[in-house]
């Protein structure tokens, strides 16, 4: 396929800002250097406003070289259900009674582990939280363990290397925890209706490895760092499983739990339907603000943000079927496990599976390598899985200057993404 030039500008620009998010620290040291512009500096060193930025150049570019006709047509061909839905996903799982429902249930989990401190809490999060993903979704598990491990492990001042193993773990296993269904996970739900893989297919040939691979991940990361992890204050010592010092002490009414649970089911069911699941979240602000008292500050901010980023990797990616379709048909089935696992780093991995689905007459195990490999890089970089910029989001506060070293983050994935690799090679 031979590249136009707007295709070549939209793969330059898509290197510039994978370049520019492992850069984002020069800019925080910028803000500070150069006070008279602090606020720039600051809002390019968000890792969310990236890609918006850098997609915003694209389309310039093109109303320069095509005109109003041609920027326009193009952006609406794309699809920009996502970066809406895990914008709703979002801002509803982070609601009071959502978190205190799942935090409650993850503390009468980890009562049933007779481990020190944390310990416990940390795996039952890292390891129950992650498949929950294949039924309420990936960005709602990937914001609720996010937030609860804020709250109950993160807040309470752990050290770098604990505080990226653990953001490691968490983006691989999300990424991989949901597979146990073809609806939850954003790479496989790409092929699921065009390759008729069912639940049934799902748990059969993917999901039962995951689940495999997610709790040995979990379960690793706790003892490697049992000591710290076991000097913590236990979660059971409070009925909420949280601990001291949160915004989770006033209970909710039951019946405002489940208005919350069915407005989630909601935009969950009709996920691809945006306005439905847009006029269901237009409806749930209304009841949050009517009901103000049992409802903590809504993350409207930053799912506004993570909503930007995606965006604009939607508008950027639009540009790179030349080179990545080419690259992906170029391998056999066992060099593309391999080879998406590690496109995956550099792109998002739902896009190299729409790639895949293109393609007709592909093998079964040539179909099998592509979305494993993609779903096991889905933790390496902030841009490998839809949902990594809503945890990035909700945790970056904690680690120094506020921001995520794009290095840590990858060597913290790196271990549990060799245990994905094991399990989908070699089970």
């Amino acid at each position: 396929m031979a590249p136009g030039t707007i295709e070549i500008i939209g793969a330059a620009l898509f290197a510039v800002a994978i370049l520019h998010t492992f850069s984002t620290k020069i800019f925080e040291r910028l803000a500070h250097a150069r006070p008279a512009h602090a606020g720039l500096w600051h809002l390019l060193g968000e890792v969310e406003v990236v890609f918006g930025f850098w997609a915003l150049v694209l389309v310039l570019c093109m109303f320069a070289l095509q005109g109003k006709a041609g920027a326009t047509a193009y952006l609406d061909s794309r699809n920009f259900t996502e970066p809406l839905f895990v914008f709703v996903i979002m801002v509803i799982a982070a609601t009071r009674p959502i978190l205190q429902s799942t935090a409650g249930a993850v503390g009468l989990l980890a009562r049933a582990l007779p481990l020190p401190g944390s310990m416990g809490a940390y795996i039952v999060i890292l390891a129950v939280v992650p498949l929950l993903g294949s039924f309420i979704t990936e960005p709602a598990a990937m914001t609720l363990g996010a937030l609860i491990l804020a709250r109950r492990i993160f807040a309470a001042g752990i050290s770098p290397r604990l505080q990226y193993a653990t953001l490691g773990v968490l983006f691989v296993n999300v990424s991989i925890g949901g597979t146990l269904t073809p609806f939850a996970a954003p790479p496989v739900l790409m092929v699921a209706a065009k390759w008729q893989w069912d639940t049934a297919f799902m748990l059969s040939h993917i999901g039962w490895k995951a689940a495999i691979a997610v709790a040995v991940n979990a379960v690793a990361a706790a003892l490697l760092f049992s000591r710290e992890l076991g000097q913590l204050s236990n979660p059971t010592d409070r009925a909420d499983g949280i601990g001291p010092g949160e915004m989770l002490d006033a209970p909710v009414p039951l019946a405002l739990v489940a208005a919350h649970v069915l407005f989630l089911a909601g935009v969950v069911v009709f996920s691809h339907h945006p306005a439905v699941f847009m006029g269901l979240f237009l409806f749930f602000l209304g009841v949050a603000h009517a009901y103000e008292r049992h409802q903590d500050k809504l993350m409207l901010r930053e799912g506004l943000m993570v909503a930007f980023f995606l965006a604009g990797l939607v508008v950027l990616g639009g540009q790179q079927q030349w080179w990545l379709q080419s690259a992906l048909l170029s391998m056999n089935s066992q060099a593309v496990y391999y080879g998406a696992t590690a496109l995956t780093a550099i792109t998002d991995n739902a896009a190299l599976t729409y790639l895949g689905s293109l393609v007709e007459g592909l093998s079964g195990e040539f179909k099998y390598a592509l979305v494993t490999g993609a779903v096991t890089g889905g933790g390496l970089t902030v841009i490998a899985n839809a949902p990594n910029p809503a945890g990035m989001a909700l945790l970056r506060r904690y680690f120094g200057d506020g921001c995520v070293s794009p290095l840590g983050l990858f060597l913290g994935a790196l271990p549990p993404t060799i245990v994905a690799i094991a399990a989908f090679r070699l089970l």
